[in-house]
């Protein structure tokens, strides 16, 4: 972070420094305000280190305020609270959550040469911004985090991140609701924004798949005039986002008038995309190391992106092709020692995702046995139970050996008239499709996870990893961290 001293702090927020903060403070006979963050500033009093800010949030579980004394054992110099604390220095605000986007905005308006990029779509955000923060980190100092950091805390946790050398900061923009990413792209404004798709993910909150067009709109909205619209060409929702930003547009996809493309698409039995790209700097071939041919619309985004920032074509898609997963739980593959193969892609799901991930499966499961275990896709309204049962349909059209559906939200995957050879089965939980799991699996089959994040399979899918395949035991369900 940019360092900024507790009385700094307390400006930009309209604080005040607490009378009883010099008490609690490792050096007692100077004062509060002059105490000086140089670490990161962090929400989980377990991230704290040296010369961290800690931001005492309340939740729906819990209070920030008592984790103050855990901030300061780990290296925390001051807290920003909303009440005073005695363990550190502190500035107390009536709003933790506008104080801290004050403080990261300050942060982001001190750097020098810094350009932002934000990215945003109904899914592949996570990968892309690991996919690009490979690729730009590879040309000069750049900031993306690791994980979803896309909402209200995510993105000033990573814009506190940026230093004064940081020449690219990456910012993943998520939504719940029309006025999200505005309000994202005040504590971030992009000068590049990149929007991938328009999906049916949180359509239950939204409403609509054109409410969410107008929320994931927002971020070309905010773009200057001298900024950079990169929109996916194959989309037609996105596509028309070039009417909505004074930006420069430049479309990517496989559409013919894309000014980067993709063309001679293939997939090979690994489930890796090999293509032709086609930009105005010229032509190139990429073999990704990611797994799904999904990838190649986002490879396409981050070559874009690249290309915008100044970086070759040649040594913008030589990183792209020797990128890896970074986040995860999205499209891991590990080769057990026993032969079986483990797709572990259930951090989160959406009826384009599961259809991503299925096409993955098939494309490596050629003469091996394959399985799609799957649970719930959360957040989808009123359409839930159809768009279930059209992703069971889905896994029997692409020819899966073993569909076990796990919990009773996902129950309409299982529900759908047979096709073809596909065995349909549907466990109450995680715990039993374990059971069903160890007792069946052997190699050479292919094994995908997939299911939102509050399933619980990703953990599933951890443990059927690094268990030995003769281990007939389930293991206690891991717990969430506390944030």
């Amino acid at each position: 972070m940019i360092a900024l001293s507790l009385a700094e702090i307390a400006a930009l927020t309209g604080g005040t420094i607490s009378p009883r903060a010099a008490s609690g403070s490792r050096s007692p006979s100077a004062p509060a305000g002059e105490v000086v963050v140089t670490g990161a500033v962090v929400t989980d009093s377990r991230e704290a280190g040296p010369g961290s800010l800690y931001v005492a949030r309340i939740g729906e579980s819990t209070d920030g305020h008592r984790f103050v004394g855990g901030a300061r054992d780990l290296g925390a110099v001051a807290a920003l609270t909303s009440r005073p604390v005695d363990e550190l220095p502190c500035v107390v605000v009536d709003d933790v959550q506008e104080a801290f986007v004050a403080i990261s905005r300050a942060v982001l308006d001190r750097a020098t040469d810094l350009t932002v990029i934000g990215i945003t779509g109904s899914s592949g955000k996570t990968s892309t911004k690991d996919l690009l923060g490979t690729v730009l980190s590879a040309a000069a100092p750049t900031i993306a985090p690791v994980g979803s950091y896309n909402s209200e805390v995510g993105v000033p946790l990573t814009v506190t991140r940026v230093t004064d050398d940081t020449r690219f900061l990456v910012v993943e923009m998520g939504a719940r609701g029309v006025g999200h990413i505005a309000y994202l792209t005040r504590i971030a404004p992009p000068r590049i924004g990149v929007v991938l798709n328009v999906g049916t993910a949180h359509v239950g909150e939204f409403g609509s798949r054109e409410a969410i067009g107008r929320a994931k709109a927002e971020l070309v909205r905010a773009l200057p005039a001298d900024g950079v619209a990169v929109l996916n060409a194959d989309d037609p929702v996105v596509r028309s986002m070039a009417a909505r930003t004074e930006a420069r547009v430049v479309l990517v996809g496989e559409a013919a008038d894309a000014a980067v493309r993709a063309a001679d698409v293939t997939v090979g039995p690994d489930g890796r995309a090999r293509f032709r790209a086609l930009t105005p700097q010229g032509e190139t071939t990429i073999s990704l190391r990611l797994v799904g041919r999904h990838h190649v619309g986002n490879a396409l985004a981050v070559l874009a992106v690249a290309l915008e920032c100044g970086i070759p074509l040649e040594q913008a898609s030589r990183s792209v092709a020797e990128a890896d997963v970074v986040s995860r739980w999205r499209m891991e593959v590990t080769e057990r020692p026993d032969g079986v193969t483990v797709v572990n892609d259930a951090y989160n799901a959406n009826p384009d995702s599961m259809r991503a991930a299925l096409a993955a499966l098939q494309s490596m499961g050629e003469g091996r046995r394959t399985w799609a275990v799957l649970g719930s896709m959360l957040e989808l309204g009123d359409e839930s139970a159809q768009d279930h049962a059209d992703i069971g349909a889905e896994a029997q059209r692409r020819g899966v050996d073993e569909l076990v559906v796990v919990g009773e939200t996902a129950r309409p995957m299982a529900d759908v008239p047979p096709v073809g050879g596909t065995r349909v089965r549907w466990v109450a939980d995680a715990a039993a499709a374990e059971a069903l799991l160890r007792a069946e699996v052997a190699a050479p089959d292919v094994v995908l996870f997939k299911s939102s994040r509050d399933a619980g399979l990703r953990w599933l899918g951890d443990r059927l990893t690094a268990d030995p395949p003769t281990d007939r035991t389930t293991d206690p369900d891991h717990q969430e961290a506390r944030r």
